[in-house]
Formats: C-alpha cells, sequence, structure tokens
C-alpha cells in the first residue's frame, strides 16, 4: 500500500494498476464461484469419483447440491432405489446381491452425503436385551457406551448401540453379525461399519483410525498373521474390534463367515474342525474369532487378500498389561504439554483434532508409552458378572473403572476439570496453562 501510495508515482500508473487488479479480482471470483458447485470428492476411489462425475451430468436442481460437508437430512430422492425393492432384505438367511452398484446409486441420488463417503465410518456396539446379572453391569455398560459416545463426538462418527437379538439362533458372540449387515444397508452412506465389543474402551481419544493404510482392504482385524497361519492359534487375533468396509466383498465375506455359526446346520462339525485345527482352542463350540481365524489360515485367496491383520497399535489391546500402564503414560504426555505451550491453550471441544495432530508429531516415537488406543477387557464379562477364573474380580472391575476413567480425564480436560487420581472419581477444576502451571 505504501508504494501503491507513493507520491512519485503517476496518478495514471495508479489508475491502471487498479483497474488491473480489480479485473483480475473479479476473474478469480468468476472462476471460484464456477467451482463452487462442483461436489468436491477428495478421495481416490474410482467408484466414487464415477458418482461425481454423473452428478455433474445430471440437471440437479441448485438446492440439491451443496458446496459444504453438510448433509441434507429433509431430502430424499423421489428416485427408485434399492429400499424401493421387496426382494431386498436386512436378514442374514437372504444375500444381497449387486450392492456396490446399489449403493453407488444411492449416493448419486443423495449428493449431499457422496462427499466424504470414502473415509465415513459409523461405529457400532451393544450389549444383551435384557439387564445385567451383575449388580454392577448396567453401570459399567452405560460408562463404556459414555466413552464411545465421547470418541464419536469428538470425531464426528455416527453411532448404534444395539440391544436387541436380531437372529434367534445368533446369540453370543455370534449376535454382532445380523446387526452388522443391517447396519450397511441401512446406512449406505457409510463406507466403513467399526464394530466395537460392550467391553472394550477407546483409551487415546485423540486417535484417528490410519484408513489410508487400508486402502486395498475389507477386513481390518489386530492379530499376528504367524501365530495364526502358522502356529494356529485361535488367540492370534481378536474378532471383538473390527473395521469392515461396506461392500459386496463383507457381505459375501459374512455369509461365508455365518455358516460356521449357529445358524448352520453343521455347526457342530464345524466346532469339531476348529478344535482339531487349533490345538489351543478349549471352547468346542464353533466361536467367531476362531472361525474367522480358520478362514485366515485356510481360506481362498479372495477372502485372504482382503484381511489386514494390524499389529502397529493397539487397535485392541490386552487389559492385563495395559491397565497397569495408564499413569506412567500421562506422567509423559504431561511432559510433552510442559515443553510445547500450543498443547496447553485452551480449545473448543469441536476443534480437538486439531490439536491431537500436533500431539501426534511428539508422541508418534513414545513406543509402549503411548497412550493405547482401545484396552479391551476380554474375559471379564461386565454384564453377567461370569468373568475368567483366570482374572479376580476386583482385578476385572478395578482394571475397568481406571481405564475409563484414564479416557474421560481427556474428556474433561476440554471442559476445564481432571481427575487427579485414576482410583477416584471425584475431579477437581484445572487452572489456567495446566499442566505447565
Amino acid at each position: 500500500m505504501a508504494r501503491l501510495g507513493s507520491r512519485n508515482k503517476s496518478s495514471l500508473w495508479l489508475s491502471d494498476g487498479c483497474c488491473f487488479l480489480t479485473g483480475a479480482l473479479s476473474a478469480l471470483l468468476l472462476v471460484w464461484g464456477l467451482c463452487s458447485f462442483i461436489i468436491p470428492f477428495p478421495n481416490t476411489d474410482p467408484k466414487l469419483n464415477s458418482v461425481a462425475a454423473k452428478l455433474k451430468s445430471l440437471n440437479l436442481p441448485r438446492n440439491q447440491i451443496t458446496t459444504s460437508s453438510a448433509q441434507d437430512l429433509l431430502y430424499d430422492s423421489p428416485e427408485t432405489t434399492f429400499y424401493d425393492d421387496p426382494e431386498m432384505s436386512y436378514t442374514m438367511d437372504k444375500p444381497v446381491t449387486n450392492w456396490d452398484e446399489k449403493r453407488r446409486q444411492w449416493l448419486l441420488h443423495h449428493p449431499s452425503f457422496a462427499a466424504g463417503a470414502s473415509d465415513r465410518i459409523l461405529l457400532v456396539t451393544g450389549s444383551q436385551p435384557k439387564r445385567c446379572h451383575n449388580p454392577i453391569g448396567d453401570h459399567l455398560l452405560l460408562r463404556f457406551f459414555k466413552n464411545k459416545v465421547d470418541y464419536c463426538r469428538i470425531h464426528d462418527i455416527d453411532i448404534i448401540y444395539n440391544n436387541a437379538l436380531l437372529h434367534p439362533k445368533m446369540n453370543s458372540y455370534w449376535a454382532k453379525y445380523p446387526v452388522v449387515k443391517a447396519a450397511m444397508i441401512a446406512h449406505p452412506e457409510v463406507e466403513w461399519i467399526w464394530w466395537v465389543d460392550s467391553d472394550a474402551v477407546i483409551t487415546d481419544m485423540e486417535f484417528k483410525l490410519p484408513l489410508n493404510r487400508y486402502n486395498e482392504f475389507n477386513l481390518i482385524i489386530h492379530g499376528w498373521e504367524d501365530l495364526v497361519k502358522k502356529k494356529h492359534s485361535w488367540t492370534g487375533l481378536n474378532a471383538g474390534v473390527f473395521l469392515m468396509r461396506n461392500c459386496q466383498w463383507s457381505l459375501d465375506f459374512m455369509d461365508v463367515w455365518a455358516a460356521m455359526g449357529p445358524s448352520s446346520p453343521d455347526y457342530k462339525k464345524w466346532g469339531e474342525k476348529l478344535m482339531a485345527t487349533f490345538k489351543d482352542k478349549v471352547i468346542p463350540d464353533s466361536d467367531d474369532q476362531t472361525a474367522l481365524a480358520y478362514l485366515i489360515a485356510m481360506g481362498e485367496d479372495k477372502w485372504t487378500e482382503k484381511i489386514y491383520l494390524e499389529k502397529d497399535y493397539y487397535f485392541e489391546g490386552y487389559w492385563v498389561e495395559l491397565a497397569k500402564m495408564y499413569e506412567n503414560v500421562s506422567v509423559r504426555y504431561d511432559e510433552v504439554e510442559r515443553r510445547v505451550g500450543g498443547l496447553r491453550r485452551r480449545h473448543a471441544e469441536k476443534v480437538s483434532e486439531r490439536y491431537g495432530e500436533m500431539r501426534e508429531e511428539h508422541v508418534k516415537y513414545f513406543g509402549q508409552w503411548r497412550r493405547p488406543f482401545i484396552t479391551h477387557f476380554t474375559g471379564c464379562q461386565p454384564c453377567n458378572g461370569h468373568h475368567n477364573p483366570a482374572y479376580a474380580a476386583d482385578d476385572c472391575w478395578n482394571g475397568m473403572d481406571r481405564a475409563l476413567n484414564f479416557a474421560d480425564n481427556q474428556v474433561l480436560r476440554t471442559y476445564g476439570y481432571v481427575r487427579r487420581s485414576l482410583n477416584d472419581k471425584a475431579v477437581t477444576p484445572i487452572p489456567y496453562d495446566y499442566p505447565a502451571a
């Protein structure tokens, strides 16, 4: 501005310069305005990109195309979709065909949901229909659910809690698969269904699933290939937490998987075969975890090549070891905050992901002293109370309490409070510039 306003420049030069700048700015605004009518598709999925191309060719009313990430919850296309097909079924006994195309067509007719669809996650969890026999079971399940709701709110993820048995024969650990299938059909706008068992606690509220790592895969599970394929250990993976792509492959795979369960006439035979294959298996029935291990160890390439065994972080982790680490982990995270003033800045919960990314630069090499993403209380049975006899009941309940308090502390920080001890339910206000203060 000082140079343009200098007295040794002619008024003619100033006038021409202003005209040039005005023209350039107008052209820029025109280009920006034209681009704003095109729905952004940040993904690289060619299938969803084809949806974008089709949308551009349609003569849709302008109010049906959004230029933001907002989803139009008041609009449902009058065009016929798979929902109008009387043969379409949500149940496990009727296979779904051509799902990828059906889902693509639905997104085409609902453009406000198409943008960002390739990264959209739906967390699904649940429990049994009846009240818990364990006197503190219902309270624990409430706290477990609150933990998941907190994480989903922070990361803008939708969540479903189911407590209905959708298939009369598929109970216990098999009960989740009818729920997952129904969720896929009910939510064509999501790319991933993230099942998390009711007894699993998200203990790093900032961590985000590295979806780019899974571009070529349809099922993500915590496990070790050597233990499953070579040593044939049924504990080489855990089926209580998994990420499944909303696609035809997943529906077909669940049909094969469920055929080893209690709804199958071969259920007993599968129990015998799994016992013979996995020598460390102690439950004679065919359970979903050992069935999955069998399909990975012995299954066809069309299944195994699309399954990713995640071992680089605690996609879910065994609680016995992790529950002892929380205080030491907290000490190291507090040390980082004392060094990095930006991490101590108060902020709205809506922008918490910004501070999670900032913190990641300082904790990504912490190794075992990183916050475990998920602490899974396998064997504790918080609802019925029939915990594995290898554990003491108090170890289970106290471990759950500590894990839930550890996670809740991360949430409470944004609200200006913290628990000084993981063994105490009492909270205290935190001073400005905590923990440096």
